[in-house]
């Protein structure tokens, strides 16, 4: 292990890391545009330059190397001191963000990247106080460079970030660099499209406002935006990213930095698959069966015919199924299979049953050809559903209660299992459609609730239909395929009229516990939900093994009461 002193702060390393990561990790800014961890160093913005001081092998004496170096390109050395804020080293920055401003045109108030763009920040920080430019500056096109971006060029400063994304990473090279001089410029390799399945990445990665996501052009300004940590709830792969939204409204989904899971990276299926959050046509209301037709109700009185026709079909003997979603997270899991359980005089009166997961096509891993196992891979999977494993986990966790170990129901046999049930509980939460043909047949002529968010063709068929919450609309756990347990936060409110599953199991074993004129229920709790599923299902890998986010999450107060 080395020591190396950067602008007065010993720092420990090991091995050979570039100067500039070792002082991004220690917490020591060094400004940079080119550089990105996730990618090969090029060193070609130089404003990261610094004054380094090195000893002599032979005299050990330190001695200062006559230019500066760029840091994200210098290895550490033992004993080495490194200034960027010397005088040196700040009129190199100066002269970097003179240079780079020279014609970037001054449309701030409207670019999207107004509030997190680099050159806004540096140019405070370490640009000059006024332009001596008095020259016409070059203007270049607007481009539209696929289905998701537009390259604004003009804005450009040619960091080349995301010409050696679509090399290194996504290995399909559809962006290149074109000109020289003045008239170099970002541009589409002839007869290509920027249309890869990680294509949004690029706005991302992007310091300044030259790439744009067409998705979220002028459709909000950044520092109006609340960001909240949460977990891919569209596929298995269980990708770190951030709900942006404001007054309850999503407007973007970023990728988070995990190199666990997902790297820095996100699919644009995950990117852009959140809108049907906002469809028009969600349910918002419950509705129950009266004499062949639905009709809108209040929760309560759907509470009281769930209530009311279960504990008639359990005490004739009957059985009721109970069909988990793998949409659905594992705190809300294990309070359906609460319920559903404590309904039941026999544990043998309960069939339950995995939901489907959908698949699509295969896993492809990014650049192509490389191995899953490659720490520098990112694989899109096939599975689109983010918690099979954990419902898997969670029912088999009441089995062993029940003295039997074997595995949860998967859907084709939970669909063969239940001909012999006279109700049947099912939850969605799917973002398209789910009700298959089996599925309509086997439910016939039985008692049916179901949980759902989205229109099918069931929800004019069942007996009950409650409006259940997305995932970003509520809290809880998520296991992705890796085995990997991971918590996530409530970003905004459930629409209105929409109750999210955990609340509605807590409010039906609530109502169970308290009689039918139980009010005031306790709001849903994930983090209390899980400590409890440790204790009573000994799932301690739920108190122990679950990655936490970060703070900054829409959370209600525990003590709020909700009432029926």
């Amino acid at each position: 292990m080395g020591t190396i002193t950067i602008n007065g702060k010993p720092c420990a390393f090991e091995g050979a890391p570039s100067i500039l990561q070792v002082a991004l990790d220690n917490g020591i800014d060094i400004p940079r545009y080119c550089y990105h961890e996730g990618l090969s160093v090029v060193a070609s913005c130089r404003i990261c330059l610094g004054e380094v001081w090195a000893p002599n092998p032979r005299t050990g004496q330190l001695e200062a190397i006559p230019r500066l170096l760029p840091t994200c390109q210098t290895p550490c050395g033992d004993g080495q001191i490194v200034r960027t804020d010397s005088p040196k080293s700040i009129a190199n920055q100066k002269a970097v963000m003179e240079y780079l401003l020279i014609n970037h045109p001054l449309d701030c108030p409207i670019c999207d990247q107004a509030g997190e763009c680099y050159l806004q920040d540096y140019s405070y920080e370490y640009g000059r106080g006024e332009s001596r430019f008095e020259e016409a500056k070059i203007k270049q096109p607007k481009k539209d460079v696929g289905p998701h971006i537009y390259l604004y060029s003009d804005r450009c400063i040619m960091c080349s970030r995301c010409v050696r994304f679509t090399r290194e990473v996504t290995g399909t090279a559809e962006l290149c660099v074109v000109g020289r001089g003045a008239a170099e410029q970002i541009d589409l390799f002839p007869g290509k499209a920027l249309d890869n399945e990680l294509s949004g990445n690029v706005a991302d990665i992007c310091p300044v406002g030259a790439l744009l996501d067409k998705d979220f052009l002028f459709a909000q300004r950044v520092w109006l935006l609340t960001k909240t940590p949460s977990i891919d709830g569209i596929t298995a792969s269980g990708d770190n990213i951030s709900i942006e939204h404001n007054e309850g409204r999503i407007y973007r989904i970023k990728p988070r930095r995990n190199l666990a899971v997902n790297k820095w990276w996100i699919s644009d299926e995950v990117r852009y698959g959140w809108e049907f959050i906002h469809r028009e046509d969600r349910l918002s209301e419950p509705r129950r069966t009266q004499y062949g037709d639905q009709i809108g109700t209040s929760f309560a009185a759907a509470f009281d015919e769930i209530h009311e026709r279960l504990s008639a079909i359990i005490a004739g003997g009957g059985k009721v199924a109970a069909l988990v979603s793998p949409m659905l997270p594992c705190e809300e899991a294990y309070l359906m299979g609460k319920w559903v359980r404590g309904l039941c005089r026999e544990p043998a009166q309960a069939i339950f049953g995995v939901g489907p997961a959908p698949v699509s096509g295969e896993d492809k891993t990014f650049p192509p050809g490389a191995a899953p196992t490659d720490p520098n891979a990112f694989t899109i999977r096939a599975e689109k559903a983010p918690n099979a494993r954990g419902v898997r986990r969670v029912l088999k966790g009441f089995n062993r209660l029940d003295g039997d170990t074997a595995e949860a129901l998967e859907y084709e046999p939970w669909l063969a299992a239940i001909k012999n049930a006279e109700a049947v509980i099912l939850t969605g939460n799917y973002p398209s459609e789910w009700v298959t043909k089996d599925l309509a047949k086997a439910l016939s002529r039985k008692f049916v609730v179901l949980i759902d968010t989205l229109p099918n063709d069931f929800t004019a068929k069942a007996n009950v239909v409650l409006p259940g919450a997305t995932w970003a609309e509520k809290s809880g756990t998520f296991e992705n395929v890796n085995g990997v347990l991971q918590a996530f936060e409530q970003a905004i409110p459930p629409r209105e009229g929409c109750r999210g599953e955990g609340q509605i199991f807590s409010d039906l074993l609530a109502r169970r516990a308290a009689g039918a004129n139980g009010h005031g229920l306790p709001r849903y709790n994930a983090a209390a939900v899980r400590e409890e599923m440790a204790r009573e299902l000994q799932l301690t890998e739920f108190t122990t093994d679950v990655h936490t986010p970060h703070a900054g999450s829409f959370i209600e107060s525990e003590m709020e009461l909700v009432d029926l």
